[in-house]
């Protein structure tokens, strides 16, 4: 049985998605997966307000996606259950020209997690070295360094106590349009259509380039990426359930002690009642 490893891209390799296939399924029914994560939102649940009621460390998630990969819908149904006042999502767009007047990482360090917290980038700064890449809006110079600004960022993060886990959702081409048709063709996804959409997906190659390079320069010890198979919705939501239960369970919360005597404690109930 493949496990989350299988998906994680090994820090100092190429990252070549060719290797990850998007319908990928490891081998699962759809009623096994969504059985597992059911049991993996309820561990979610427990363990979030562990680490909320502990108030130490915190956990970022980061989704990068092409266009129609899911990114909202993963987060809706894997984080179904957990108390809002312990969890942030933020969805990072174009900058505004507050966020221009800073260094691109300002408005990311802003939104990062508190102690004892959940955060949920949807894109993130990651942006800073893909969608200015291939639509190029900053020289090569610029974003090439960027590299190891991210690599330096997310380390303090995770000696200052961030657990950080980066998915990247891989959707097929064929299964990307046939997602972006139905905002098109369905009334309750008209909302949705945007036509950059389908401007970026006319450079799909050259995004697919950017993420790969991303990948490969950015996936670490302490914040390696993971590629998991985004055709098959159900599939999603169970993988991106089991990479976020194994982190927080690699957190390990604990409920903190009484910060007084229990016996002293019931003194004073019984004195004031």
């Amino acid at each position: 049985m493949p496990t989350t490893n299988d998906y994680r891209v090994k820090p100092g390799s190429k990252a070549k998605l060719s290797d990850w296939d998007p319908e990928n399924t490891a081998g699962l029914d759809r009623e096994d997966a969504e059985a597992k994560l059911e049991a993996n939102r309820e561990r979610i649940a427990e363990l979030q307000y562990k680490m909320y009621a502990e108030g130490k460390r915190a956990l970022l998630v980061i989704f990068q996606a092409m266009d129609a990969a899911g990114k909202d819908s993963t987060t809706r149904h894997v984080f179904k259950g957990v108390n809002p006042t312990g969890i942030e999502v933020t969805s990072f767009k174009k900058p505004s020209e507050e966020e221009l007047a800073h260094d691109f990482l300002w408005r990311i360090h802003k939104a990062v997690p508190a102690r004892g917290s959940i955060g949920v980038f949807n894109r993130s700064h990651y942006e800073d070295v893909l969608v200015v890449r291939v639509e190029d809006l900053v020289p090569k110079k610029v974003w090439s360094r960027r590299y190891e600004l991210i690599r330096a960022f997310e380390s303090q993060l995770r000696q200052a106590g961030t657990e950080i886990v980066k998915i990247y959702l891989h959707i097929s081409k064929e299964q990307q349009r046939r997602r972006l048709l139905k905002r098109i063709t369905d009334p309750k996804r008209h909302w949705k259509f945007n036509a950059a959409d389908f401007e970026a997906r006319a450079k799909w190659d050259d995004y697919r380039e950017a993420y790969e390079d991303a990948l490969a320069e950015c996936s670490t010890e302490d914040a390696p990426w993971h590629v998991v198979p985004a055709d098959h919705k159900w599939f999603r939501k169970y993988l991106v359930s089991e990479i976020v239960r194994e982190a927080l369970e690699r957190i390990d919360p604990k409920y903190p002690g009484p910060e007084i005597d229990p016996a002293e404690a019931m003194a004073l109930v019984e004195r004031y009642d």
